[in-house]
Formats: structure tokens, sequence, C-alpha cells
């Protein structure tokens, strides 16, 4: 991890959203999701703020040794955006303590607000992880 990795850094990211990112594509296999409107999963969106605050702190880390994983995300998915809307997500790093950090994190989709909230990422040694999780896996 750089030293520049410091409270304040922005990231902005655009993404439109496809028919294949909607509710009813959320998990296919579940009826109950492929008789749900067709709109932005709420699942796909968190995707989508993790994955600005990963843009945003990936010049900051020793890629691909160091990454980062979620592991908390506090947000609202307060209105709905069909297929075809370009989504703008926005994030700042408002605390880094060690290897966690902590973002605030909004998305709008050119006409609504379509979330707000706080989400927090941990940097790991992908080849410490991995080796636990091959290790995870191997357990009965």
């Amino acid at each position: 991890m750089k030293e520049a990795l410091q409270p304040g850094l922005e990231h902005e990211l655009r993404y439109t959203v496809p028919p294949d990112k909607t509710v009813p594509c959320l998990y296919p296999e579940s009826a109950s999701f492929r008789d749900m409107p067709q709109v932005f999963a709420t699942g796909f969106m968190v995707g989508l703020l993790e994955w600005c605050c990963l843009e945003l702190v990936k010049p900051y880390l020793d890629w691909p040794r160091e990454q980062s994983v979620g592991t908390h995300v506090d947000v609202s998915h307060i209105a709905a955006t069909p297929p075809g809307l370009t989504v703008t997500v926005k994030a700042r790093l408002e605390e880094v303590d060690g290897r966690r950090l902590v973002f605030s994190v909004r998305a709008h989709d050119g006409v609504d607000l379509i979330s707000t909230g706080r989400h927090e990422r941990f940097i790991i040694d992908a080849t410490r992880f991995n080796a636990r999780m091959a290790k995870k896996r191997s357990k009965p």
C-alpha cells in the first residue's frame, strides 16, 4: 500500500445498464426473480459500487500482489433504473485504518439519485488469501 492512499481520494465510474443486469437475471434459477420487473438489480448495483471503490484504490496498491475485498456494505437503493440508462457512481475514500478502507458512495442514473451509502474494503495479500481459500475448499 502506497503512502498516497489517504482520505479524500475520489473516483467516478459510468456504466450503461444492459438487460442482463436486471432483476430477472440476478438468479435465473429463481422463478420469483424471473417474474420481477426488468430494472437494475440491487445485487448488481452493489457490485457496481464495489467496482468504483476498487478502481479508486487500485493505483495505490502493489497490484496484483495487494488487492482489496469488500467487507461491509450499507447502501440504499431508492430508485429503479431501466436498461439503457447510464449510472454514474461516485466514491470517496473517507477513512484509512491500517488495511481497512471506508468509502462514501452514491449513484445517479441521469434521472434519479438511486443509491447512497457506505462501503468498507480490506487490503489483502492475494497469495496468502488464495492459500487460505484453497485450504478452506479442501475441508469436508
